[in-house]
């Protein structure tokens, strides 16, 4: 997937220290990852972030930084919001190249060109393989009507790739379809790779959220040999796949509601050779009859997975518990107080105190200074208070389903992505465990 354009979208980087920064290019470039079309940026805690392509980037490339290359080195994954592109790249953009060729057309088209057809053109786009996705804000204006068919053969040539489609809102009817209108080309169905995973779906029918990769990447390290997990929201498989192919786990039961996604989510598992490690469940996750069977639960819904809270605490082991790893969009706007999840006096009774926010650990060991203040730095209050609320919310949950006490800790908070200045997409870890019987 190629994200490009005359304005520059937000981009995956490898971030560490300075005197670093050579070796940790030299590998870059040799393993093809680096992206040459924004520059080195550095970070205001002094560390250095070079970009890199996302979709390329593996856990194994990681662990390889970490300890080969640069032993002792702070290797975390970011994404740069406001990218500055690099003087290669500000040669001709993409876009300026779209501007030329399309005005060229239009004009022989015995249309005039004018500064209102310039600003409705597109600014950024996803690119998959030879199709092109457009945003949903460009080609609004009426006169691009009387250009159609042919418009978007011109659109289409002038960027490179054979088919082309347009999106708008995701439809509110709770399967998260996608508006896209296919308008070159005969079919949506696109492939994308993700830290070696193959993905196949129809962007027509499909979501498929790029600014997810470095939650991808951390699924993939997280240390599941031997465990069952459920995965709530499944869709294509977006974070199904990483833990059954590189994470470990022994099972998954994925939930899903949207037909067109479970066909592409039954598909990619057999592409990836992992179909017999995975039960899909077809429906309303609300349904479902699972209980007492997993160590680990993925609620990766946003804005918010809350409405899959009673369930996942369902499907938790009532003997020894697990681990959720909540999504949820956080809004941080100054001087409005959070409102937390169901809040009351019998929930503070039962959530762990004190809650510990730690940084992510890594397979073999802590995370080191250096990273644990990057990190840290990083956590805003909002993120820490409502993550409070919601360990609160679980903790009397299991004691609804299980009849007894129940003790929750926060283990880490990652930021994925930021939708605004002032709302965060996180991901809470929720260390969830029964109270030992006392006497």
């Amino acid at each position: 997937m190629d994200r490009s354009g005359g304005k520059s979208a937000a981009v995956v980087a490898v971030v560490t220290e300075p005197r670093y920064t050579q070796r940790y290019r030299e590998y870059l470039e040799k393993q093809k990852l680096l992206e040459g079309q924004h520059r080195v940026e550095k970070m205001p805690d002094g560390t250095v972030a070079l970009p890199v392509l996302g979709e390329a980037l593996t856990e194994q490339h990681l662990r390889e930084l970490r300890n080969r290359v640069a032993p002792g080195s702070t290797c975390v994954v970011t994404q740069l919001l406001n990218p500055v592109p690099s003087k290669k790249a500000q040669a001709c953009s993409p876009a300026q190249r779209l501007c030329l060729e399309v005005s060229r057309w239009v004009e022989g088209r015995g249309v005039t060109w004018s500064a209102q057809l310039e600003a409705d053109l597109p600014r950024s786009w996803q690119r998959h393989g030879d199709l092109l996705l457009l945003s949903e804000d460009c080609f609004q204006a009426k006169q691009w009507r009387n250009l159609e068919p042919e418009l978007w053969e011109t659109v289409a040539s002038a960027l490179g790739v054979q088919r082309l489609a347009k999106r708008g809102r995701v439809s509110p009817d709770g399967t998260r379809t996608p508006a896209v209108n296919l308008l070159l080309g005969d079919h949506g169905w696109v492939e994308h790779v993700d830290n070696g995973i193959r993905y196949k779906f129809d962007v027509t029918q499909c979501m498929f959220s790029f600014g997810n990769i470095t939650e991808k990447l951390r699924v993939a390290s997280l240390p599941c040999a031997g465990e069952v997990l459920v995965d709530l929201y499944a869709g294509i498989g977006y974070f199904t796949l990483p833990f059954l192919v590189h994470a470990g786990a022994a099972f998954v039961h994925a939930c899903e509601w949207n037909p067109h996604a479970v066909v592409a989510l039954r598909n990619n598992l057999e592409l990836n050779g992992v179909a017999d490690r995975c039960q899909i469940h077809f429906g309303d996750n609300r349904k479902l009859k699972l209980s007492n069977i997993a160590d680990r639960v993925n609620l990766g819904l946003i804005p918010s997975s809350e409405e899959g809270w009673p369930i996942a605490c369902q499907t938790l082991r009532q003997d020894a518990g697990g681990i959720l790893h909540i999504h949820q969009n956080v809004e941080s706007f100054p001087g409005k107080t959070l409102q937390p999840p169901g809040s009351s006096e019998m929930e503070k009774e039962y959530w762990s105190s004190p809650q510990q926010m730690i940084t992510n650990q890594l397979k073999n060991g802590a995370a080191s200074d250096s990273r644990r203040k990057m990190l840290s730095a990083a956590t805003k209050p909002e993120w820490q208070r409502w993550a409070e609320a919601a360990a609160t919310r679980i903790a009397t949950l299991l004691q609804q389903v299980y009849g007894k006490p129940w003790k929750t800790q926060i283990l880490h908070i990652q930021p994925v992505k930021s939708y605004a200045p002032h709302v965060d997409h996180i991901v809470l870890d929720l260390e969830c465990r029964p109270c030992p019987l006392v006497g």
